[in-house]
């Protein structure tokens, strides 16, 4: 039976980040994942880093500026995935006062020590275009900065760091049973391979809880019946529709109920809208918006633009299930804590770290406080490490995006512009590896339409675990928007193909 130092069962942005934080350290590591990476609630966000100028109404301070420090670190570990954009909040008269936001765009400004971002400013909106798509009413407000982030991509690539650093990464692979090891303080989690359908044996010295909303479903493996810190699980859905306006700004709009609602530029053609909070009470692996949120968002946008939007011209819709750690008092689920927990507690006389709540923004220093932990629990191991150290895609050249791409558009001139870029921003530096030595279109094997070409799906089968359409459709990029029902056929078949050659 193999024995390694750490199992960490969950492949959301947490596990992932923790698997990388833990191998960077010389430890022996192995992440499990049923489904897919970022396969739930990590590929559910609202693709963005940021401080949350929301919670600071919330006097959640520390929460704030831990992620606005983040913020930056996350600029440059990763700059082909996390970018900055720039929000746009109109000041509605009927809502919070323009002092009180002008003084909580102060705080945001220098609460986490800015380096890279622009700070932030009042604009009259007349003559703008950021007021432009905005009904008359509103004829002032604000811009600040915070970022983007591929949400799905940053947790690949932090499983990808882990990997390349000795962890061994299984997904489509759940853990459905932890036994204490009748001769040290270790476990023996049993590991059930849900495309062999086999099930493997392996013994650890410790188990990393990061399954999210699962969370106590897991330590239910380990002793019946714990439930140690209630979970709020809150619901966030998100809408797609062709875009309410032009520009690469977002907006950040105030609504009645005290909640904010993002539009976000999304795949050049489309609007993101989100989120709703709506605590959820049913089945984690059927997580669907319904109408009554679809109708809260078009009326939430509906309200500061010109350009109407209803539930007809939602293209794509997506829900995930925010594991909270809640506090008591707090009804609502908007005012349940984004700040996350780490226990850790002995079950059976084996010790279990369990990870509450958290925030993709926060995942890195969240990782970094569980290593500390560990290799105190375990006495052997590294500091901390990846503060300072680039995700992969992000080495060398690739820190300056900008330089970056440009660089590679001479290097890789035959390159189509659309998918030269499509290239530098999902992989980075990593394109390379599936471009190199090429030096024509043929080269990249077959084309499945769309500009999806053989090559791409190869790499992201053998090196990214993508074992489906879906995962490398919507999860691996988001070309699931913009392909032909032909292409995804195309795609589905060559990676039965890739896969049959890979396991042959």
């Amino acid at each position: 039976m193999k024995t390694l130092d750490v199992l960490v069962i969950g492949g959301g942005v947490n596990g992932a980040a923790i698997a990388r934080d833990l191998s960077g350290r010389g430890l022996s590591v192995m992440l499990c994942e049923k489904d897919d990476l970022a396969g739930a609630t990590s590929s559910a966000s609202t693709k963005l880093i940021h401080g949350g100028l929301r919670y600071l109404e919330y006097r959640k301070f520390g929460l704030v500026r831990q992620a606005l420090i983040e913020r930056e670190v996350m600029l440059r570990a990763a700059p082909h995935l996390v970018w900055p954009l720039q929000f746009i909040l109109p000041h509605h008269k009927a809502l919070r006062p323009r002092w009180l936001i002008r003084l909580g765009l102060f705080i945001y400004d220098h609460l986490g020590g800015r380096k890279t971002l622009p700070a932030s400013r009042g604009m009259p909106f007349a003559g703008t275009r950021a007021g432009q798509p905005l009904k008359q009413d509103f004829r002032y407000g604000f811009s600040y900065a915070d970022c983007w982030v591929d949400d799905a991509r940053l947790v690949v690539v932090n499983a990808l760091d882990a990997y390349e650093k000795g962890a061994q990464v299984l997904t489509r692979t759940e853990c459905v049973k932890l036994e204490r090891h009748p001769e040290d303080q270790g476990w023996i989690a049993t590991l059930h391979d849900h495309i062999t359908d086999s099930k493997t044996r392996v013994h650890v010295r410790l188990v990393v809880n990061a399954a999210g909303p699962w969370v106590n479903r897991i330590l239910s493996l380990a002793a019946e019946g714990i439930e140690k810190f209630k979970v709020r699980w809150v619901k966030g859905s998100h809408v797609i529709v062709p875009r309410i306006y032009q520009g690469d700004h977002a907006y950040i709009l105030q609504q009645a109920d005290k909640r904010i609602v993002f539009a976000i530029p999304y795949e050049k053609k489309y609007t993101l809208v989100g989120t709703t909070e709506v605590d959820y009470h049913g089945d984690l692996d059927e997580v669907r918006i319904s109408m009554e949120e679809v109708e809260y968002l078009c009326a939430a946008v509906n309200g500061y633009f010109r350009k109407q939007t209803t539930p007809e011209d939602v293209e794509w819709t997506y829900s995930g299930v925010r594991p909270l750690h809640e506090e008591p008092g707090v009804t609502s689920a908007a005012a349940a804590t984004r700040e996350y927990l780490l226990d850790v507690e002995e079950y059976q006389g084996g010790k279990i770290l369990s990870v509450y709540g958290g925030k993709i923004t926060t995942s890195r220093r969240l990782a970094e406080e569980a290593g500390d932990r560990i290799v105190a629990l375990i006495g052997r191991g590294k500091g901390g490490w990846t503060a300072h150290a680039p995700l992969p895609g992000g080495e060398g050249a690739a820190a300056n995006f900008e330089m970056f791409y440009k660089t590679l558009r001479r290097e890789f001139n035959w390159l189509p512009e659309a998918l030269a870029h499509r290239y530098a921003r999902a992989y980075g530096a990593r394109c390379r590896e599936f471009l190199r030595g090429f030096k024509r279109m043929a080269d990249l094997g077959a084309h499945l339409g769309d500009n999806v070409y053989e090559v791409e799906i190869a790499y992201l089968v053998n090196t990214e675990w993508a074992l489906t359409a879906d995962d490398i459709l919507w999860r691996r990029s988001k070309l699931g928007l913009h392909v032909s029902e032909e292409t995804e056929t195309n795609v589905r078949r060559a990676v039965k193909i890739i896969l049959s050659k890979k396991t042959s």
